[in-house]
């Protein structure tokens, strides 16, 4: 799964630990239920935001659960997963950003997509998911051609994009593509008056969404040659790390002028693993909700030599790589024990490059002991 929502649940207090399941487990659900089997592998950290939005702003009488069987990404136990408009419109949401990360990838040449043959069935694949998250989006009111859209402009921006270009003029199909997706929760919710500052908090979300898997990408984007925004405009360390706090800074407030039900869920994701993927993409460590900036860590995307951008290979030898088929094995492997969500760290299925598991360095302390609200917990 990919996103940069990526919370480590000794961070949630109890009940959100449930609810976030419950999000997670409910987008993977509507998905297979709409859409069928493989487009379960669409299943995202950030498309689930949106059912989260959709059920904090919906109160207690539009909020549905159901009790789903025994799954070997729960470690084979039921859970209660979520249902309704919320989880069907992050269903749509996510296969049609599933579609735009597959076309990257296929652009890219990345791993087993580098064969005409995968990449060709690849993008049939894309072109499908496509057309299923606008009959789900229609489905609910939503129209997904303004997904489509932003998807379609991004090449021709990124390809006018120079050296002095402003960052945000390549992020701003992202983030036109996530300001209508967060604005029409509030329609599916009832609450109208909430589109106007969800679609504010949506714009910054999907700038930080660019901007973090922009930085993640840079030593590899560098190593590969492949292009990428913050060496094509020359944007440097202080500058992205200023864009994203500015974002950071900006959602909270446009969250307060909404009125939810029952928002905190929503803040916890929205506010607290905000902050903390920045920390993670930029690698510092702990929680920075004091005005003191942490320093890059040494080996992270944006250390330091010089003051440029960390730099050189970091793709294992060809020799390493997995094939395509051996990969699909580990890659299954890895899901069914759970260890891409909960190992500190695990080995690329493909490219057998290091990754790191979603609750790796939990550093719950640090934000329930500078935080006064009740959405974290360290039990």
């Amino acid at each position: 799964m990919f996103g940069i929502v990526r919370p480590c649940t000794h961070r949630l207090a109890k009940g959100l630990r449930t609810e976030w399941t419950a999000h997670l487990c409910g987008l993977c659900l509507a998905l297979r239920t709409e859409h069928g089997q493989l487009s379960r592998v669409a299943t995202n950290y950030d498309g689930l935001v949106v059912s989260v939005l959709t059920d904090a702003q919906s109160g207690p009488t539009g909020i549905r659960r159901r009790t789903a069987g025994p799954c070997p990404l729960r470690g084979m136990r039921t859970a209660p997963v979520a249902l309704g408009e919320g989880a069907r419109l992050a269903a749509a949401v996510s296969l049609v950003l599933a579609s735009a990360k597959l076309r990257d990838h296929i652009t890219d040449g990345d791993g087993p997509l580098r064969r005409r043959p995968l990449a060709a069935a690849a993008r049939r694949v894309a072109a499908h998911w496509d057309r299923a998250g606008a009959r789900g989006g229609a489905g609910l009111g939503f129209d997904t051609g303004v997904l489509a859209d932003a998807v379609d402009r991004q090449p021709a921006v990124e390809r006018a994009a120079g050296p002095g270009t402003p960052l945000l003029t390549v992020t701003e199909p992202t983030e036109t593509a996530t300001a209508a997706a967060f604005a029409h929760t509030a329609v599916l919710a009832g609450r109208p008056a909430n589109a106007a500052p969800l679609a504010e908090a949506g714009r910054l979300f999907g700038r930080l969404a660019h901007l973090l898997d922009a930085v993640q990408d840079f030593p590899a984007d560098t190593a590969s040659g492949a292009w990428n925004p913050l060496a094509a405009t020359g944007t440097g360390p202080e500058e992205a790390r200023r864009l994203a706090d500015d974002a950071l800074r900006g959602i909270r407030p446009a969250l307060a002028e909404a009125e939810f039900t029952d928002d905190r869920l929503t803040h916890v994701l929205l506010v607290h693993e905000l902050r903390h993927a920045v920390d993670r993409a930029f690698g510092t460590t702990g929680c920075t909700h004091h005005d003191g900036r942490m320093a890059p860590a040494k080996g992270s995307p944006f250390d330091r030599h010089g003051g440029g951008f960390a730099s050189g290979p970091v793709t294992p030898p060809a020799s390493r790589r997995r094939g395509f088929r051996a990969g699909c094995g580990a890659f299954f492997c890895l899901c069914c024990t759970c260890r891409m969500c909960c190992a500190e760290g695990y080995e690329g299925p493909w490219s057998r490059k290091r990754r790191e598991g979603c609750c790796h360095k939990c550093d719950c302390g640090d934000c329930c002991d500078t935080c006064s609200c009740d959405c974290c917990s360290c039990d």
